[in-house]
């Protein structure tokens, strides 16, 4: 495996081994089995497969939460080696940024609600930073996971709009045996907090059980606001239902199309984030 810590490395070698096709992970490290899987499913379907580690300055509104991001290079190295990934790429925040970028992306309804909502100038530094690895790696597909539900349809309409030559793909998210969803965040929590992190997952499930009870959504949350309550351990930033295409809020459920439960919540100081597509 090949670990790269500069632009002009990584496409040197990209470019002097001619692959016919590259598959893209990007990661921000702290890496867990839901990376491994999208790594995995890269391997099986490209002819060599680049995983990027890089912690990005530009999306992140919260300094202390920057501070305190898990960052484990080595770590992740060993484990990529493990998985069979052919190449890291693993910048400093200087070689993506040797000067600030002046650009800004809008993407649209996107920025207002949920994660764009409660982060702001979050989505643009993930359009921006992903554009540009887009550009360095140049992949044949990049593999996201379905946790970040509201980051995959920003870069699903950045790939749409600024044609990019490449295919997204999206795979399901990974959980551990309780219910709660791989994060690189999850270190972070205490042993206690731990415990009850999974409380995330069985909120959503309540939600699903009550839409399909013929509750509507106004319902529905007033109850999983209820749940939160008699668990104050968590501060809930958001509980939405969602039209899964669109990530429009919707009043009830409509048999006919998918919905998305997406939920955001602290617990023991840090974030977390999740949702539950059926």
């Amino acid at each position: 495996m090949k670990v790269f810590t500069t632009i002009v490395e990584i496409q040197n070698y990209l470019k002097s081994n001619h692959p016919k096709t590259v598959g893209f992970v990007p990661t921000m490290g702290a890496l867990h089995e839901g990376h491994i899987a999208l790594i995995m499913k890269s391997i099986a379907e490209n002819e060599l497969t680049v995983c990027s580690i890089f912690v990005n300055p530009t999306q992140f509104n919260n300094l202390d939460d920057l501070k305190k991001y898990p960052r484990t290079l080595e770590q992740d190295c060993e484990i990529l080696q493990d998985a069979g990934c052919d190449v890291v790429f693993a910048p400093s925040a200087e070689e993506m940024y040797p000067t600030l970028p002046s650009l800004k992306i809008d993407f649209g309804y996107l920025e207002h609600i949920m994660e764009g909502k409660f982060r702001p100038g979050h989505f643009n530094g993930v359009g921006i930073v992903v554009a540009k690895l887009f550009n360095i790696v140049k992949p044949t597909k990049a593999y996201f996971g379905q946790k970040d539900v509201q980051q995959v349809a920003v870069i699903n309409r950045l790939i749409t709009d600024l044609s990019f030559d490449l295919k997204m793909v999206v795979c399901d998210t990974i959980r551990e045996k309780d219910g709660l969803a791989m994060s690189s965040r999850n270190r972070r929590l205490s042993p206690e907090a731990r415990g009850h992190a999974t409380k995330i997952f069985q909120s959503m499930i309540i939600g699903q059980k009550l839409l399909l009870e013929g509750y509507s959504t106004f319902v529905v949350k007033n109850k999983v606001l209820d749940f939160y309550k008699e668990n104050p351990q968590f501060k809930l930033e958001y509980y939405e239902i969602a039209d899964f295409e669109t990530l429009e809020s919707i009043d009830e459920l409509n048999p006919k199309r998918r919905t998305a439960i997406i939920v955001a919540a602290h617990l023991d100081g840090v974030r977390l984030i999740d949702n539950y597509i059926f």
